[in-house]
Order: C-alpha cells, then structure tokens, then sequence
C-alpha cells in the first residue's frame, strides 16, 4: 500500500532527518550524496516513479538525466563515463525487455572491470513471481555478470543497499552491479535516513592483505638477473591510474613496454621504450619480443587468448612476475614466479622507490638494440598515397589531427587499426576488449562527452556495427554532445569477411553488407546531425579537418578499399611469432 505523506511540522526543515520520503526519493538522494551528477536511461512504467524522482533532481539543479534512444545505449554511455573519469557510471532501465536490454551492457563491464551501478524498475512486490506484464528476473539473469546484485523489498533499505553498490562496484577489480527496486517500493513512504558513502562495509568483504616485502625482494632480483625483460601492461595499470609508475619502472631499468588492448594509455606509445600493443592484431616486434623475453612482467593483465594465442608458447623461456589486484587471475592461465597481489600502482610504487634507494638496474642495451632491429624491419603498414582510400590512413589522420581527442571504437577491424595507429593518454582510449560489443562506440562516447563536455571526443566505428545503436543520433541530436562519428565504410562486417577468407575458403556467408546500406549523410541529418561524405582521398586531405572541426555532432562517412585486411595476424592456434601478413622491409 502507498502511504501518504504526512504535513510537516512547523520548524521542520529540508535537511531533518530522519525524512518521511518516498522510496524513489531516497534513492535519487542516496546517489546524490554518492557524487553522482549523470545518469543514462530511458523509462517505463515499472520505473516511473523513480523518474518522477528523477525529474525533481533535474529541476533542483543537481543531476543531468540523459535520455538514450536504447536502453543498451544507456549502458554503453554509463560505462564510456566510468572509464573517461575512473568514477562510477549509473544507468536506468525498466522491468522486463528494459532490464534484459542492459544484459549486453552489462556483460561488457563485467569483461572490462568498469564500475557501473544499474538500477531497473521491477513489477510491484504482490506481482513478483506471478508472470506480470513486463515482469522479468533480472536479478538471476544477471547473476554471472555482476559483482553483486539485490531486489530491494523494504524501502528501508535503499541507503544501505546505494552504500554497499558503490562501494563494491569500485573496490578492488572494479565491475557492474545491480539493484532491482519494484515499483512500489518506490512508491512508499518511509523514514528515510543518509548512509554517507564508506559507512557501510559489506559483509564477508575481505582487503587485499599487505605486500609482502619478500616478494617485492623476488621480483626485483628477477629484473636485475634479466637480460631481456618485457612489461606486459593491462588495464588494471589504467584502472589503478598506475602510468607514472609503469614509466618509472621502465625508464630506471630500460624495459621494452607492450600493452593489451585495455591497457592502452598505460605508457607513451612515442616513448622508444614502447612496442605498442601484443597479440593477434599486436605489432610484430611486440609478439617477437614477448616470445623471445626471459622475464614477463605482467601488471594488470589476464593472459586471455586474444593475447597469448597458443598459450604454451606465450613467453615460452620466460619467468613471470604477476601483479594484480584480483587474487582469481593470479596463475589461472599461466604459473608465476612472483605473485604480488595488489593495487597495481601500489605494487609497483614499493618496486621503483626500493630498486631506486638501492640505485639498482640491469643492462638491456643488446635487447633494445634488437628490439629496433625489429621495429626497423617489421614496421606497421603504411598506406601508398594512390588509389581508393586506405582504412590505415583515416586513422593515421585522425592521430594527426586530433592527438588529444578522446577516442571510443566499435569492435572489429577498424578497432583493430584504431589500436595500431592511434596514441593515446591514460583514459583516453575506451574500447569494448573482452566481450567484443558492437555498437558499443557511439553510447560510449556520449558517456566520454557527458562526463567532460569541453573535451574532444571521436567514435571511430565500422559501417556494419555502428548500425548496432544507431539510433543513439537521436541522444547526440537532443542533447547537442558534439561528438564526431568517424565511420570506416569498407561495406562488409570488415573482420568476418577477413576470417571468411583467411580460413573458410572465400565462402563469404552473410556479411557483405553493401546491399541494404543506408545513406548515413541522409540518415544522420534526419536525426538533425551533420552528415559528411569522404569517397576521395583529396577530400581526406581538405575536408576531414573541417568536418572534425565542424562545431556540433557529425557523421563522417569514409568510403575506404573493400578488400583490406587487418595485419599482422596471429591465426587462430598458433603461436605470436607465427604471424601472418606483417611487414617484413628487405634492409
């Protein structure tokens, strides 16, 4: 039953607690007090009055509620946010297909450690179980792919519930979780009373134990006896805003530095330090130096397969020092030598400041000096200035352009190209790694603009996974996000194609998709977005500048080669130094 709200008392002020509120406004006032000042979704009738809520917040001045076309958008965009500002994005959806529609979101989180707190509107409590109108277990649905989830019965309830989401969602390996509030509960007024951020500790949560000084010991004599030691940085190292301490680690010992597709930023791409990124699409001087290393220094990273391709190849000679905040990952894939189970840049802080004291290091001369022989010989593609547009080149312009930019990608070849040809700073290069989420791009760079809306951001995305949240134009129209969609048409699903012809035999099922392509100029402006056409590589000289300086939302549509291949490639099976179609210079 809802309660009706009594009349106050004469004296009674705004901020007297406890406060005789609805469910929905304590919610809205618990996330307030947790920072939050953006929130991404759409409504529904299991969540109106949440959004009654919601639209109060607005006109008191202290949230911006953004609402997506899609409800996966709106989880896209809360998770572009957390991984732009390292804080915790939030996103709504409503019961049933709303809920189930953050699924993907969700899932891609997870994969990625993002932070994210989802809250879902659910059919009223009498209801639950009952098969209601847009009724849906979310709650279970969703159980392999959240840190922690609730349905919250009692109103009573939601501080504790806000406190815990937000302090489990950003401790230790960050990660999504859930909160399913059933209409109701939303709807009933209660006492409510603030639990500030950090009160609540959950039960059964267990802090990282202290580093042991033996093991920081181990891993320093381990550097000091290698002779051709290699940094292998993931996304923990962004995570932990560790890039400083991974530059001091590698410029007092001079250690080669490649990274993984998450762990891009982590270190200067400039620096001649910097092998770029390893793996099946990594550079060819990364793949021959993490298989010919004595010593891997994993910071942050999983070893997952798109990484080390044959597993028992990966660094076949080489010992291992793991450093990782999740104690899980520590010898899953690979035995270490020297587990450190920490906060990355914690870890390697008790590393730099003991090896410096001690003024320790190791000679690696021989190994640059091979390494450059590597980067001379097997250099990445660079495209002939002739014929039809390379996809290379786009993103080689791009790099020029806007060095600066912040940068998402949809999945496929030109995020592949994209993480070969782009430098990027800490944070600036936001890409869906483990689960691969086309569509992901576009929402996430509204996440990017919305959480820093002075700052340039470009989705570069391909012409068959942009299609995948489209219509998220709509969010970028509505809410002026002058975001630039740079899009590399080849008219395929360009990375199936690839593998069609690589390993099924030029058998090209389902993935041409030049029939049926839209005119994504037409398309755009419908939505009220500038649509740009680039079919000529003179225009990519004269116009990409003006359109990525174009002051608004823009497409941009570059017509590129439709055959090209993203190379170097590691097949399938096979181990790093078993690349296919790298750059192999006769001098």
């Amino acid at each position: 039953m809802t309660l009706t709200s009594p009349p106050l008392s004469k004296g009674d002020s705004e901020k007297k607690y406890p406060k005789w509120i609805t469910g929905a406004e304590a919610l809205m006032d618990s996330l307030r007090i947790h920072g939050v000042r953006v929130i991404f979704g759409y409504p529904g009738g299991a969540i109106l009055p949440i959004y009654d809520a919601v639209y109060k917040a607005e006109s008191d001045g202290w949230l911006k509620h953004y609402m997506v076309r899609h409800e996966q958008g709106g989880s896209h965009a809360a998770d572009g946010y957390a991984r732009a500002t390292g804080e915790v994005g939030v996103c709504f959806g409503t019961s049933g297909p709303g809920a189930t529609n953050l699924v993907t979101g969700i899932a891609t989180a997870q994969m990625d450690s993002v932070p994210l707190v989802v809250v879902t509107g659910q059919v009223p409590r009498p209801a639950i179980g009952t098969d209601a109108f847009q009724e849906t277990d979310i709650f279970g649905i969703t159980l392999p792919i959240v840190k922690h989830s609730w349905v919250i019965r009692d109103p009573s309830d939601i501080a504790k519930v806000v406190s815990e989401a937000f302090f489990i969602a950003s401790s230790g390996r960050p990660g999504p979780v859930l909160i399913d509030i059933p209409k109701d509960v939303g709807q009933e007024f209660f006492n409510y009373e603030r639990i500030l951020p950090g009160e609540i500790i959950p039960k059964g949560f267990k802090r990282n134990g202290e580093i042991n000084d033996n093991d920081i010991d181990k891993a320093i004599e381990l550097i000091k006896q290698s002779a051709k030691p290699l940094l292998y940085v993931g996304g923990g190292a962004i995570s932990s805003g560790a890039h400083k301490e991974v530059e001091i680690l590698a410029k007092n010992f001079q250690i080669p530095v490649t990274t993984t597709l998450m762990g891009k930023g982590a270190f200067d791409e400039r620096d001649d330090l910097s092998v770029g990124m390893l793996g099946m699409h990594g550079t060819a001087y990364a793949n021959f130096a993490v298989t010919e290393c004595d010593l891997l220094i994993t910071v942050g990273a999983r070893f997952d397969d798109r990484v080390t391709g044959k597993l028992d190849t990966f660094a076949p000679s080489a010992k291992v020092i793991h450093i990782d905040i999740d104690p899980a990952e520590v010898n899953k894939n690979r035995r270490v030598d020297v587990a450190i189970v920490s906060d990355v840049a914690v870890a390697l802080s008790k590393i730099n400041e003991k090896s410096l004291s001690k003024n320790t290091s190791c000679n690696t001369r021989n190994w640059l000096e091979k390494i450059n022989s590597w980067k001379n010989k097997h250099p990445l593609f660079i495209p002939p200035e002739e014929g039809e547009i390379y996809p290379q080149e786009v993103l080689l312009k791009v790099r020029d352009l806007s060095p600066e930019a912040f940068i998402t990608t949809d999945v496929g070849q030109h995020q592949m190209w994209a993480a070969q040809y782009l430098r990027n700073a800490p944070r600036r290069w936001i890409s869906s790694a483990g689960l691969g989420t086309m569509g992901f791009g576009l929402p996430a760079a509204m996440g990017v603009k919305a959480a820093l809306p002075t700052s340039e951001v470009i989705c570069i995305a391909g012409d068959a996974s942009v299609l995948m949240n489209i219509q998220e134009l709509g969010t970028l129209s509505q809410y002026g996000l002058k975001i630039k969609l740079v899009i590399i048409n080849n008219r395929w699903q360009g990375m199936v194609r690839q593998w069609q012809e690589s390993f099924y035999h030029e058998r090209y099922s389902s993935s041409d998709m030049s029939c049926g392509e839209p005119d994504f100029v037409k398309l755009a402006e419908s939505f009220g977005v500038k649509g740009f056409l680039i079919s000529e590589r003179k225009q990519l000289h004269n116009e990409f500048k003006s359109a990525l300086d174009f002051d608004g939302p823009a497409l941009i549509n570059v017509r590129v080669r439709r055959g090209e291949n993203c190379y170097p490639m590691v097949p399938p099976g096979k181990s790093n130094a078993q690349m296919v179609g790298y750059v192999n210079c006769k001098n």
